[in-house]
């Protein structure tokens, strides 16, 4: 599958990015960790030499800032491989995290206030993924504080 998404993906255009901006509906937390594709996308503008690509399975991108693979994307070993691809992957707090932080991609979490246990408190780093960072709310539903760190860090890279 990886040579398949190396031939897919084409020539390199820039610094490669994989997003995803919303969970499973059905998680009980999923309204206060899903961050709205129009506030997303503000960090998808910010930096138009990046390529963003879409790890989003069954959610297009309703955006030219970013390559929609939702169609393409079968099963874990396409975001696997795809992920592979990406020189960063930059998240809300779904399996894509996860995939990310197992194969040693460089991943950032974006966290809801009050995250998962498993985030712990306080930390920008965890334990169980070295690659990982996370970026969390200040304050609930604060997704700007979030996206602005993000932006700048990107911009930092």
């Amino acid at each position: 599958k990886l040579s398949e998404w190396t031939k897919r993906l084409g020539p390199r255009r820039g610094m490669r990015v994989g997003i995803a901006w919303s969970g499973n509906p059905r998680h009980k937390d999923d309204a206060r960790r899903s961050i709205p594709f129009e506030v997303f996308s503000t960090l998808l503008a910010a930096h138009p030499g990046v390529e963003f690509h879409s790890l989003q399975k069954d959610i297009s991108v309703p955006t030219a800032h970013a390559i929609d693979h939702a169609t393409d994307l079968h099963d874990f070993g396409d975001t696997g491989a795809l992920v592979s691809l990406m020189d960063l992957v930059i998240s809300v707090d779904t399996s894509v995290v996860h995939l990310a932080g197992a194969l040693g991609r460089p991943v950032w979490v974006l966290l809801m206030h009050l995250a998962d246990w498993r985030w712990l408190l306080e930390r920008e780093d965890s334990p169980w993924y070295p690659s990982m960072r996370l970026l969390r709310q200040p304050v609930r539903g604060d997704w700007a504080s979030v996206l602005a760190e993000a932006s700048q860090r990107l911009k930092a890279l």
